[in-house]
């Protein structure tokens, strides 16, 4: 394509706006921004109010989920963990010589020291939240496959 097919004017781009042209655009652009009140959202505050609620009634709720670990969120919290530890977040747990992160977030999650929170998300569109000492999990290097 050629410089000819777009319509340029003065050299900027298509996407930058223009100059105003007369002083009372710019007066009324500078009266609009006078106009902008600094008074905080009315809003925000009963966002927060709800979210405040609705977890003071989710602790108070008995549990629907299952109080076991999935797979699936034990291969997260273990990946997530480890990538933390390998840039440098603090370990939860004494050393005893390991220096591999995943290792390290793998005896974290035996202790049950990592500070994460499970969300599970319900059909309903509700929510309960889990911390990581509260489910049990199966260490699957312990488990038995098959049967003797």
């Amino acid at each position: 394509m050629a410089d000819e097919d777009y319509e340029m004017d003065g050299g900027g781009y298509e996407d930058e706006p223009l100059e105003p042209g007369t002083d009372e655009e710019v007066e009324e652009e500078a009266d609009n921004d006078n106009n902008k009140d600094d008074s905080p959202d009315p809003l925000v505050g009963d966002i927060d109010e709800k979210h405040e609620q609705e977890q003071g009634e989710q602790a108070q709720k008995p549990k629907k989920t299952s109080k076991y670990m999935t797979k699936y969120e034990r291969a997260r919290i273990l990946g997530t963990r480890a990538l933390q530890i390998s840039m440098n977040a603090p370990v939860m747990v004494e050393l005893e010589g390991e220096t591999d992160p995943l290792e390290i977030a793998i005896k974290e999650l035996r202790e049950q020291k990592i500070p994460f929170t499970i969300r599970r998300v319900l059909p309903d569109g509700s929510s309960e939240d889990w911390g990581v000492d509260e489910l049990i999990v199966e260490d699957p290097g312990k488990r038995q496959v098959g049967g003797d």
